[in-house]
């Protein structure tokens, strides 16, 4: 499986992004989907997962404004952001589990200014 993610880019505090996350393989052994980012100096921080029964779940610092979503006929994960904070500049990076092994997208570059 490879993951090809985009949709980042350069958007004033309180603006929106949606990033993408396209598998280039079956996806059907694809337990779950989650975005992680990593800040300039930080850690890799998880932002949110979805199930493959498409139950969601976030990190406490974007619930209410990130939503995770996924179109299974075109093997895409996605990632609404909105309300978006400075502090949420980062590089975004998508994974996919599997019984195997996880698999991680190349990461997106998402800046926010204030």
């Amino acid at each position: 499986v490879q993951l090809q993610a985009s949709g980042g880019g350069l958007v004033q505090a309180g603006g929106s992004l949606r990033l993408s996350c396209a598998a280039s393989a079956n996806t059907f052994r694809i337990n779950t989907g989650a975005w992680y980012r990593q800040a300039p100096g930080k850690r890799r921080e998880w932002v949110a997962v979805i199930s493959s029964g498409g139950s969601t779940d976030y990190g406490d610092s974007v619930k209410g404004r990130f939503t995770l979503s996924r179109d299974k006929a075109r093997k895409t994960l996605y990632l609404q952001m909105n309300n978006l904070k400075p502090e949420d500049t980062a590089v975004y990076y998508c994974k996919a589990t599997t019984p195997y092994r996880d698999y991680w997208g190349q990461g997106t570059q998402v800046t926010v200014s204030s």
